[in-house]
């Protein structure tokens, strides 16, 4: 568990984890509007080597971050309804793709995830504090 008290101690956190990233990995990121989701994408995008402006895909639901050590498919499920969007995406070629896919508002589809994926919970404690902890490995 870490407990962030800034959104460069967030981002910081997404780093952290990127480093541990390889081709194939899904981390699944949870937790309410404003508790960090886009902020630790930013660092794990960052920490791979990309330069690229990374803004939360709530709209077009996938950016693409290419140009560092291993490509980032940043996917925003907030906006979606039902599991066949995510399908219909192309999210399976994603993950089974060459790259790393990062998906905030993960918990609304939990069954399309493979039973490898990294959940990580980010939860707000004050204005500037959040708590970030990896959950045990869903089902």
């Amino acid at each position: 568990m870490i407990i962030s008290d800034s959104p460069e101690a967030t981002a910081a956190a997404g780093a952290e984890d990127a480093r541990r990233a390889a081709v194939g990995d899904v981390v699944a990121l949870t937790g309410d509007l404003g508790a960090g989701k886009t902020q630790f994408v930013k660092g794990f995008v960052r920490e791979l080597g990309s330069s690229a402006e990374v803004t939360s895909p709530t709209f077009t639901l996938v950016h693409e971050y290419g140009g560092g050590r291993i490509p980032v498919y940043h996917f925003d499920f907030y906006r979606l309804d039902a599991a066949e969007a995510v399908v219909q995406l192309g999210f399976d070629e994603y993950v089974d793709g060459d790259g790393v896919c990062i998906v905030e508002w993960a918990d609304r589809f939990p069954q399309l995830f493979p039973e490898t994926t990294r959940w990580i919970s980010l939860r707000s404690l004050s204005a500037t504090e959040r708590v970030i902890e990896q959950q045990e490995v869903r089902s």
